[in-house]
């Protein structure tokens, strides 16, 4: 596919699971692809506190499958809860690619944690990167997608951003305030050709699933047990999504004209609105 050539996108997240799945499909569009992520993060949710995620690490490894396709890509490291980090994250995009005309918000934490025992750090974490990241990334590109006439912005949110779950109060609330920003900024910047939509993924079995299988399964379950009756009991359809599904819609976003405002789905059928 070259639907996407001459064009420039920069994916927050895009190291691994859905964030490389899109930096993938976006550099087999026709693509270059600038790959934003971090190594360490601090923080109060349990699987983040002060943790060595290996982003930057990895996202250089899917650099180097983007260059190996025939595409230009770069890694960035970049904490997307800080304004500074993203502006020049943004800066060092169009620097070394040359332009930006699409960004994709995907950067993301998760954690499990009843309203009652949540502590105030936790819900500090989940909001700054799912909420505020989304926001500030936002705000850093939109004055150079508006130098091009016309851009793409894509926010991945979740169908936990269209229904509640229980033990995910902090996470749905951050994901319903994902689709509620894209609605609003869609509005905002259709005067400027600039188009803003959002991506509600269902259940994939990407590094936040294996953290939640761990929390959430049954004491008598392994989490191969765990998530087959995920998929079994909760998708219509009976199979999970994966990355390159999420990075399909994302390419078919970045191309299509006359969409913008919207959260689209891609969960094979549990949530249908």
């Amino acid at each position: 596919m070259t639907q996407l050539n001459g064009q420039v996108a920069l994916v927050t997240g895009g190291a691994r699971g859905i964030g490389r799945g899109i930096a993938l499909a976006l550099a087999q569009a026709g693509a270059d692809v600038a790959i934003a992520d971090l190594e360490r993060i601090s923080g109060g949710a349990q699987q983040y506190s002060t943790a060595t995620i290996g982003g930057f690490t990895e996202a250089q490894k899917t650099v180097a499958e983007i260059t190996a396709l025939g595409r230009r890509a770069v890694a960035i490291q970049a904490d997307v809860r800080q304004k500074a980090d993203v502006a020049r994250m943004v800066e060092e995009t169009v620097s070394r690619l040359g332009a930006l005309h699409i960004l994709v918000c995907n950067a993301g934490v998760v954690s499990v944690a009843s309203v009652e025992g949540m502590d105030e750090d936790t819900w500090d974490l989940t909001f700054d990167v799912n909420v505020k990241g989304v926001f500030l990334s936002c705000q850093a590109a939109i004055p150079v997608l508006k130098t091009h006439g016309k851009g793409c912005i894509i926010n991945i949110a979740s169908i936990a951003g269209k229904n509640g779950a229980a033990g995910l109060a902090h996470y749905c609330a951050s994901k319903f305030a994902v689709v509620g920003f894209t609605n609003s900024l869609a509005k905002e910047l259709a005067a400027t050709n600039i188009r803003v939509n959002a991506i509600c993924p269902g259940i994939l079995r990407t590094q936040m699933w294996e953290y939640l299988a761990e929390t959430l399964k049954k004491p008598s379950e392994s989490k191969e047990d765990a998530w087959q009756r995920y998929i079994k009991g909760m998708i219509p359809l009976g199979r999970p999504q994966t990355p390159d599904d999420i990075g399909q819609l994302a390419v078919y976003l970045a191309a299509a004209e006359n969409v913008t405002g919207q959260a689209i789905n891609v969960d094979g059928g549990v949530e249908l609105h």
